[in-house]
């Protein structure tokens, strides 16, 4: 024996070696069950005539490629041509890859750049797909996933998603909504730039993906470290547009019992279209401003006072800040005010806006009930979201398209959400079975 080997060397060994015995059994096991498929359209229920037998295709599996034997059949009622076995293997719209293959594919897509996870997924599994093919195919699996998603959230709304809930036990609770948006890079109008230019139209390239979280205030913890984390929450993400997130947020907090909370709170920045929103689905809901972001409009005030003295900037905002969070706004807003009667030309400008800002939010700005009940002053779990989901989809050189940002990014909230299994049954826990 060679005496240099590892542990690994030998896995390695191991599984080259009982591969091929793998890939055997499960040609084995999948004609059978292709054989043992009633001639029935699996979309329809309807007999099938015309039936012909033989009928061959070549799946890419986790252990290699492997050839299954199909019965084909015509639906009189669908009009079209089946083929039982593909739906009972969990290949009717599989492309030439098989159920745990693009499982594969759609994991590591959703996670890294196609070129990279090709190559991660062959080193690892074996698997080869190709760049072009492991994208194709996760494209493919993340459009069935917002057909999943419109199908699971359609249900929510209407009252027949009991089974997506999570459990709520009987104590009263809180339940935290935080919103936010962030933005990605796409491929429109592509080639077009120099003519839209010569006309005096910018290129549009940048666009807003919206973003919601919502978790029950009881779920927020620290771990032993002292860092804060919560212990279950959903995410919804969509390049959708607001009315995409809106109907996608509601649900998901319908789901973590948004009907049943004694207290909904949303937490958010100053975007006005947030508070439509919230005033559209969550109407009876609390509604705070986040914090840090209404500190950082105080702080545009206090440099445009002190444009070139940061010390007297800060000696102005200090009192300002404690008042605020001491749940003091109205002495904050009528200090604003008064700063801006005595300011001047671009000065006044800057604190007049400043003000409108508070004006506007003033009946958001409970920082003392937060502190007493210990909620979020701020909307830091949204916003971490954001940045998570942007280290996929906001690296360096990257364009996307809509159609392909919002595939991907429907199968990284299925991850995040728990939901993985309702997208690919082979995964959930066999113990459940």
């Amino acid at each position: 024996p060679n005496t240099n080997q590892t542990m690994g060397d030998l896995e390695r060994q191991i599984l080259q070696q009982t591969q091929g015995l793998e890939r055997k059994l499960l040609a084995e096991a999948s004609q059978k069950k292709a054989d043992q498929s009633p001639p029935v359209c699996p979309v329809c229920g309807n007999q099938l005539s015309r039936l012909s037998q033989g009928h061959e295709r070549t799946y890419q599996t986790r252990f290699g490629p492997v050839t299954i034997r199909r019965r084909r059949g015509w639906c009189q009622r669908c009009q079209a041509w089946r083929f039982p076995a593909d739906d009972a293997l969990g290949l009717a719209e599989a492309g030439s890859a098989s159920p745990s293959v693009q499982e594969m594919a759609a994991l590591v897509a959703s996670k890294m750049p196609v070129a990279e996870a090709s190559a991660v997924l062959e080193h690892l599994t074996g698997v080869k797909l190709p760049p072009a093919t492991l994208d194709r195919e996760a494209r493919r699996q993340g459009k069935r996933a917002e057909r999943k998603r419109k199908e699971l959230d359609e249900q929510m709304s209407q009252g027949q998603g009991a089974e997506q809930c999570v459990a709520l036990g009987q104590e009263p609770f809180t339940l935290v909504i935080e919103i936010d948006a962030w933005n990605i890079r796409e491929r429109d109008q592509w080639g077009q730039s120099q003519q839209r230019r010569a006309k005096g139209l910018e290129p549009e390239r940048w666009h807003w993906v919206y973003g919601g979280t919502c978790f029950r205030l009881d779920q927020r913890t620290q771990t032993d470290g002292g860092r804060p984390i919560i212990l279950s929450r959903g995410t919804v993400m969509t390049r959708g547009g607001i009315d995409a997130l809106r109907e996608q947020l509601f649900a998901e907090c319908l789901r973590h019992g948004a009907g049943q909370a004694a207290e909904v709170l949303v937490v958010a920045d100053g975007a006005m279209w947030i508070w439509k929103l919230v005033s559209d689905r969550f109407a009876t809901a609390t509604q705070r401003l986040d914090y840090y972001h209404a500190s950082q409009h105080l702080w545009a005030v206090a440099h445009a006072l002190h444009p070139e003295d940061a010390p007297a900037a800060h000696r102005w905002i200090e009192p300002l800040l404690k008042k605020l969070k001491a749940g003091r706004s109205i002495k904050v807003i009528a200090e604003l005010e008064g700063i801006t009667k005595r300011l001047r030309a671009k000065r006044r400008a800057t604190a007049q806006s400043e003000l409108e800002y508070f004006q506007t939010h003033r009946h958001r700005l409970d920082y003392h009930l937060a502190k007493k009940r210990g909620q979020p002053l701020g909307s830091g779990a949204i916003e971490s979201t954001c940045r998570q989901y942007q280290c996929r989809f906001k690296r360096p050189g990257q364009f996307w398209t809509r159609s392909g940002d919002e595939a991907l990014m429907c199968l990284e909230t299925f991850w995040r959400n728990g939901r993985w299994h309702l997208l690919f049954p082979h995964s959930s826990d066999p113990s459940k079975n």
